[in-house]
């Protein structure tokens, strides 16, 4: 019935979308008056309405002010005195348009396109006799505020506050030269990274994070080892979206993060190099990019290596009766030395196609690859218990081996219409993610001298997903969009454990599991602009997720189908000064991946041994939030404040076995959230730039166990902040320096310590751009960081310091060679299964009217 229900959906948005297929339309082309795609502010009338028929014709040519290139499908309104638009068209690749067949009479010709200030010639006098103006060239100057957005002028602002999210420009901050994409969110207001990598979006670390506006299979197993497989060169934009509209899947309770990587549009070829040797690590990078008429192709590629990263750990345990009297029954010492040798890489190929100026096609695939090295070098434990004489002693080397291969293959088609703004599109991926989590014990000293543990787990995680969006203008303030999609998702983990070479099955220790689960959804949304300056967007998605989990040599759980449906409101209001002030509320879910589901009995370190749940069930969110945004001359500021609360979170579980300590995952946590957020950024003269900002929250979470054994709770403030500055001199020579602390982070059972990280880049370039040289250097004056840990429950006390060598040096290098020319701006759509607990709205946001026409990649 599920899938009958969406067939039926997808089936009617194609044949609505054909249904209002201009009639008559010449093939390959477009008809005159129509407009590719709509401009901020676009009058009542739309462009391609015919006036009453005349021979007269109005001409001109539309140029960027600053660049002199011709912009293209820049739109062109024939306004008649009374204001309303009778006639347009829209400017060709060289942006040239020619109005035809114009009645007699005076008229104002409005161009207008997105990114730049709306230009009008007034006065323009078509005779009976049918005459020719020829307007020449009209310039368009860059807008400096738009759509509610801030935006300084001069040097792009490395932060920019927009009506529905915020924008880091991350290529434009030299400190993250040859570091990955942890480096880079580590900048961006909102967003909080430990040093492993982890990353929390307003203290949650239930988010989604897409590439280019898709998804891919590598997060969707670990976020934190997505992220270090995408070098930071490679990285445009970073988009934090903390209130995605109904457009979006369900999931992701904390928010969306759309890492947006360098592409190119233009016509031409370019190739552009970039190296970095350093005391840590160092990195490798290419993209290339060639674009004729109307197809282009792109090639991007990068490969990072981190090395020399030594590093010492002490841990601490006391673990207790499960009595009243609460005995101690232990208390276990554990250190070692530490080191990590890790290879990334990440490729592309993407190609476009404009069949004509109606139907457009698109293709890419992408490849990520993995090999890490973990160790634990020497790990040696001395346990004493009341019931031994003696202490237990045994020493023994670990190695964790982490190996993995993405494939992302995706389709896309798009049908633009005569009506600005109306839009079909069909989208398919595959993606495929296939990884090795290996272990091994090799015990030196103790009772089980010379005996060698292995845990091997072979896994995949295999998405297919088809989706189909809709939408239309119903007026002139009004914009209605609808789609569905289904998600068939399949994982696999087949694991086993070995002592001396022969297999361990006792239960628990190897198995195979299958987990297959689909999610079929639809959704609408309605956007409406009223009273001038306000705007609201409300839609909802429902969603129903069918599950069937089996084990090899188990029972198969029973996990039952459930439904879920998820609303989203935003409002929004543009103030005469051009502020911005919104407010938002969205309800989300949280589903497992597979990081806790996945069985298997991860005991690299013997005392700490992880396992998953497979009958974990979603998470359940309700999000509040308010934002204003203001321009004070040169500084944009940004406030904001949010309440969060969570029911059902997905919390582990610690349950002590004598000197052992499991872990596991429960749906047992009440978890809420009360917050806000400040950042600031200055532009002084286009010499001087600097940006900072805090994050803040009070959490309290509750497990809402009335069992004194087992109940735990805990509450308390978290403060994070970031500064940044980058200064220009003279002669191309560049200064760049960055310093982030996150605070003490509020656990279930515990807290974990905070830490503190800077760096400082200088940069030279020379052949006019084409190349740079760089030296940077990370944690020169406190190369070492501690971060300490506590943990307390009824029947575990634990206190551990973590002591990591972070200091670094660097030479950065890159060169660009070939020239490319403006193109037309491409009109493509993505793919986002956005719907799995790991720890931009890529459409119309709040504060987005729908005259303004849709942006860039949508989901």
């Amino acid at each position: 019935m599920k899938k009958s229900f969406l067939f039926l959906v997808l089936t009617s948005a194609g044949h609505l979308a054909w249904a209002q297929m201009p009639q008559g339309a010449p093939a390959g082309g477009r008809p005159p008056g129509a407009g590719r795609s709509a401009a901020a502010g676009q009058p009542a009338g739309q462009p391609g309405t015919p006036a009453a028929q005349g021979t007269g014709r109005v001409t001109g040519t539309v140029t960027d002010a600053a660049t002199k290139q011709p912009v293209p499908y820049a739109t062109v309104v024939l306004l008649n005195p009374a204001g309303k638009a009778v006639d347009g068209s829209s400017a060709d690749d060289n942006g040239k348009f020619s109005i035809p067949r114009v009645a007699a009479g005076t008229y104002t010709v409005q161009v207008s396109f997105i990114g730049y200030k709306n230009v009008e010639r007034t006065g323009v006098v078509i005779t009976e006799d049918g005459n020719t103006v020829a307007l020449g060239a009209i310039t368009l100057e860059s807008a400096a505020q738009k759509l509610g957005e801030v935006v300084v002028e001069g040097q792009r602002s490395l932060v920019e506050e927009k009506v529905d999210r915020t924008v880091y420009n991350a290529e434009k901050d030299e400190t993250t030269r040859g570091g990955d994409a942890t480096d880079v969110l580590k900048r961006v207001p909102s967003l909080s990274v430990d040093l492993d990598g982890n990353v929390s979006l307003r203290g949650s670390q239930n988010i989604r994070v897409l590439i280019n506006n898709r998804p891919s299979t590598i997060s969707a197993n670990s976020i934190a080892d997505a992220l270090k497989q995408i070098p930071a060169d490679q990285i445009k934009t970073v988009e934090v979206i903390t209130s995605p509209s109904a457009k979006y899947d369900a999931e992701g309770s904390g928010g969306i993060i759309n890492i947006v990587t360098k592409q190119n549009n233009l016509q031409g070829f370019t190739l552009d190099l970039r190296s970095s040797i350093g005391l840590r690590s160092s990195d490798l990078g290419l993209n290339a990019s060639y674009r004729v008429g109307k197809m282009g192709f792109s090639l991007g590629g990068g490969g990072r290596g981190q090395y020399n990263t030594p590093g010492s750990f002490r841990n601490v345990q006391r673990t207790y009766a499960l009595t009243d009297a609460r005995p101690l029954t232990g208390i276990t010492t554990q250190e070692a030395d530490t080191r990590q040798e890790n290879l990334f890489g990440r490729y592309s190929l993407g190609w476009d196609y404009d069949i004509n100026k109606y139907n457009f096609l698109s293709a890419s695939v992408q490849l990520g690859v993995r090999n890490g090295n973990n160790y634990q070098d020497g790990l040696l434990r001395n346990t004493v218990r009341p019931d031994l004489s003696q202490p237990i002693i045994d020493r023994r080397d670990t190695r964790v081996l982490d190996r993995s291969n993405t494939l992302d293959a995706t389709l896309n088609y798009t049908r633009t219409f005569e009506t600005p703004q109306r839009e079909f599109s069909v989208l398919g991926q595959y993606s495929r993610n296939n990884r090795t989590n290996d272990f091994s014990n090799d015990v030196l000293e103790g009772l089980s001298a010379g005996d060698k543990l292995l845990n091997q787990n072979d896994s995949y995680n295999q998405e297919v997903t088809l989706q189909a969006d809709y939408q239309t203008p119903l007026s002139k303030t009004q914009l209605l969009e609808f789609g569905a999609k289904d998600i068939m998702r399949k994982v696999n983990s087949d694991y086993e454990s070995l002592r001396n070479g022969q297999r361990d099955d006792r239960v628990g220790n190897s198995n195979e599991f299958t987990y297959n689960q689909n999610v079929a959804a639809a959704y609408t949304s309605y956007t409406v602009g009223f009273l001038k300056n306000y705007t609201l967007k409300a839609g909802a998605r429902y969603e129903y997720t069918t599950i069937n989990a089996d084990f090899r040599t188990a029972e198969a759980p029973n996990i039952p189908s459930y439904g879920v449906l998820v609303p989203s409101v935003n409002l929004s209001r543009k103030l005469a000064s051009g502020n911005t002030i919104k407010a938002a509320y969205n309800r989300r879910i949280q589903r497992p991946s597979l990081q806790f589901l996945n069985p298997n009995r991860q005991a690299a370190n013997p005392l700490n041994v992880t396992k998953g749940n497979p009958l974990l069930d979603p998470e359940k969110t309700n999000n509040y939030e308010l934002g204003y945004s203001t321009f004070i001359k040169q500084t944009s500021l940004t406030f904001s404040a949010f309440v969060r609360n969570t029911t059902g979170s997905i919390q582990p579980v610690r349950t002590p076995s004598g000197d052992t300590i499991t872990t596991n995952y429960e749906n047992i946590g009440q978890e809420n959230a009360y917050g806000g957020s400040i950042f600031a950024n200055v532009n002084l003269n286009n010499k001087l730039t600097l940006n900072g900002g805090t994050d803040f929250y009070y959490a309290v979470l509750d497990n809402n166990q009335n069992n004194k054994f087992f109940a735990a709770r805990n509450e308390g403030f978290v403060i994070s902040g970031r500064l940044g500055g980058t200064y220009n001199f003279t002669k191309g020579w560049g200064l760049q320096a960055f310093s982030f602390y996150r605070g003490r982070q509020v656990q279930l059972q515990g807290f974990q310590g905070g830490f503190g990280v800077y760096s400082l880049g200088v940069k030279k370039d020379f052949a006019e751009k084409k190349g740079s040289i760089g030296f940077g250097a990370d944690n020169f004056f406190n190369p070492r960081i501690k971060i300490r840990n506590e943990l307390s429950s009824y029947t575990l006390e634990q206190n551990s310091v973590n002591d990591l060598r972070r200091l670094g040096f660097r030479m950065n290098l890159s060169y660009r060679i070939g020239k490319l020319s403006m193109a037309q701006p491409k009109r493509k759509r993505s793919v986002n299964n956005d719907d799995l607990k790991d720890g931009g709205d890529g459409g119309n946001g709040a504060g987005a009217t729908p005259t303004q026409g849709p942006s860039g990649g949508r989901p």
